[in-house]
């Protein structure tokens, strides 16, 4: 019995269309040692932030709904964002970085794009 694999042309598109706007965004973007860029990136089920310094090419701090700590808090994935926010402000302050830039890597600054970002300030984090 074979398997037909349907691709659906709104998705596709809707793919594309956050491609295109992840590359503009990324041209104006950029993370210096002095202030690092903080990336988000978001799937159905998680969501994931890392500051990255573009000069070095590294990663400085990250955090995700995929820790065990994260995983095991109580609420919808909006709360879980915050969470991971205020995760990610922690670690990057523990590692001296107090001023970031935002970059929210295509997505829409609302839902949890928006509670992560409202996470990472509520604990200290300068964008």
């Amino acid at each position: 019995m074979a398997v037909s694999l349907r691709i659906n042309k709104h998705s596709a598109a809707k793919a594309a269309s956050r491609q295109r706007r992840q590359v503009r965004g990324r041209k104006k973007i950029f993370g210096s040692p002095e202030r690092p860029r903080l990336v988000v990136t978001r799937s159905a089920k998680h969501i994931s932030a890392q500051v990255i310094d573009d000069v070095a090419g590294r990663t400085l701090a990250s955090a995700s709904t995929m820790e065990a700590d994260v995983r095991s808090a109580t609420g919808d994935k909006s709360d879980k964002a915050k969470v991971v926010g205020a995760n990610l402000a922690a670690r990057a302050k523990a590692a001296g970085i107090e001023q970031v830039v935002f970059d929210r890597a295509g997505n829409k600054y609302h839902g949890r794009i928006a509670a992560l970002a409202d996470g990472a300030r509520e604990a200290g984090l300068d964008f």
